[in-house]
């Protein structure tokens, strides 16, 4: 059995099951979302700072690991915005989150330069092996808008992701909203995601436990993949 949450509570489910197209290690690939320097710098010029997932950065290089031992292929996804700024700040359109975030955290005085093709803060904190796939352009909150993460995960077969990084109540989230409504089986490592805050990450959890897949921990979902045949 495996052991998952579900809006808070605990459930153990048979990963040979009606879960069995969200355990199949075969058909699944890591999808690791803006572990870089714009978020988890210490840098007080840190564009966009997420200080609360650096907490996680050792867990994940741990997690991903081992799923290359079982064969689970690595994506990794980063924010990448033209150098010009038309992407954003400079476009017909800028980002939500660069009025709405503020009225939380305060000025965030480097956000400008949030993503910048080119600058540092693209540069990942998390490792990158050889064999790993890379995305970049995304310009949102979804790994999948406007980028080619769709067209890479069905190239390589995929039909589960599991999500992991930053930030569980906004990218996360979008990102697993996103992949579910195109018809991939989606998993959260509830250890290896990091919120706002810890209610708005148990928040963000309870959503996807409830909506749209398996919310459990790393070492669970590790365990699930090495022991199908």
């Amino acid at each position: 059995m495996t052991r998952i949450r579900v809006h808070g509570a605990s459930r153990d489910i048979d990963p040979a099951g009606e879960f069995a197209d969200w355990l199949d290690p075969a058909r699944t690939a890591i999808v690791s979302i803006d572990m870089h320097e714009g978020h988890l710098s210490e840098d007080p010029a840190c564009p966009c700072p997420a200080p609360r997932g650096r907490g996680i950065v050792n867990g994940i290089d741990a997690f991903h690991r081992e799923a290359r031992k079982l064969g689970v292929k690595i994506i990794h996804v980063r924010s990448t915005l033209r150098a010009s700024g038309v992407d954003d700040v400079d476009g017909t359109s800028s980002s939500a989150w660069r009025a709405t975030f503020p009225q939380h955290v305060g000025p965030i005085p480097g956000a400008r330069d949030h993503a910048l093709e080119g600058s540092r803060w693209t540069k990942f904190v998390t490792e990158v092996a050889p064999g790993d796939e890379i995305v970049s352009g995304k310009k949102r909150l979804s790994a999948f808008y406007p980028t080619d993460l769709d067209f890479l995960l069905r190239q390589l077969g995929v039909t589960a992701v599991v999500l992991d990084g930053i930030m569980a109540d906004c990218c996360v989230l979008n990102s697993a909203f996103d992949a579910s409504n195109l018809g991939y089986r989606v998993s959260v490592p509830s250890d290896l995601v990091r919120g706002t805050d810890a209610a708005l990450e148990d928040a963000a959890l309870s959503m996807i436990s409830l909506h749209l897949g398996l919310v459990l921990d790393s070492s669970a979902l590790l365990n699930a993949w090495r022991r199908t045949p």
